[in-house]
Order: structure tokens, then sequence, then C-alpha cells
């Protein structure tokens, strides 16, 4: 499995949103300056995040984003999964039950599964809160 570099981004301008929350709307350009993402880019990311209801947005002078709840309750999980999609690390796993004629003799469906559960329970343990005030711990599951 290897993450995108849009969910990368969309990562940091989740951070970032959360970071700079000041009560107000962040503007993207500020947002692109500090995370050094073209404004283009992250405009395509923060529509996926907004139909998702992750972030809130208003137009005008005053206008930008902010998030739509508190950082706590956004997992790195949540984020990676609007922007990914599934976190399979292999197609059979991607919708449940498994749709592969092969599930019944597959040798190494427990050991993907694994994995999966693996990949899940650590970006569902780490929150958006988590990132903010310890960017450089260790997590582990």
């Amino acid at each position: 499995m290897k993450i995108s570099t849009k969910g990368r981004y969309a990562l940091r301008l989740m951070i970032d949103l959360a970071q700079h929350d000041a009560g107000g709307y962040i503007p993207l350009r500020d947002i692109s300056k500090r995370q050094e993402i073209s404004a283009k880019y992250l405009e395509q990311i923060v529509v996926q995040l907004s139909r998702a209801g992750f972030v809130i947005s208003t137009r005008g002078a005053q206008g930008g984003y902010q998030l739509a709840r508190h950082p706590s309750e956004y997992t790195v999980g949540d984020i990676l999964r609007i922007t990914e999609g599934s976190l399979a690390p292999v197609a059979c796993l991607e919708h449940e039950p498994v749709d592969c004629p092969r599930v019944d003799e597959c040798i190494t469906l427990s050991f993907w599964r694994g994995l999966y559960d693996a990949i899940n329970n650590y970006v569902d343990s780490v929150t958006l809160e988590d990132l903010v005030n310890n960017g450089t711990l260790n997590f582990s599951i």
C-alpha cells in the first residue's frame, strides 16, 4: 500500500487548519504558502473534504475554510479514506464479503486480512489532535 500525494496533502491541510484555528476561516492561499502546496491542488482536495463534511467554507473577503469538528474527532484513517478510498492491501479485501472465486481455498487471505486489520487499527488510533500535539511521537498499535 502506498499513500498518494493527495492523501498526504489532505492530512497536511487538515493539520494546518487545526494548528491555525483562531475561530475564523483560513484562506486556502495561506495554507498553500505555509504547506508549499499549490492552491489549485489544495482546491481539489478541499472539495472532497468539504463533501465529506470534514471542513466548512465561506466565500468573500473573510472567506476560507475551517474544521467542521474538533481535531480529536478526526482520525488519520478517516482523512485518508476520503482521498485514498479503501486502505486494503489487496483488491479482494476492498468489499465485504470477499468477492473472489478462490476465497475458500486462498491460503494467503488470512495474512492479508491481518495486514489490513493492522493498517486500519493504526490509522484509526491516531487523531488529528494527536498529530498536532505530538507530531514527533512514535505511534504504535
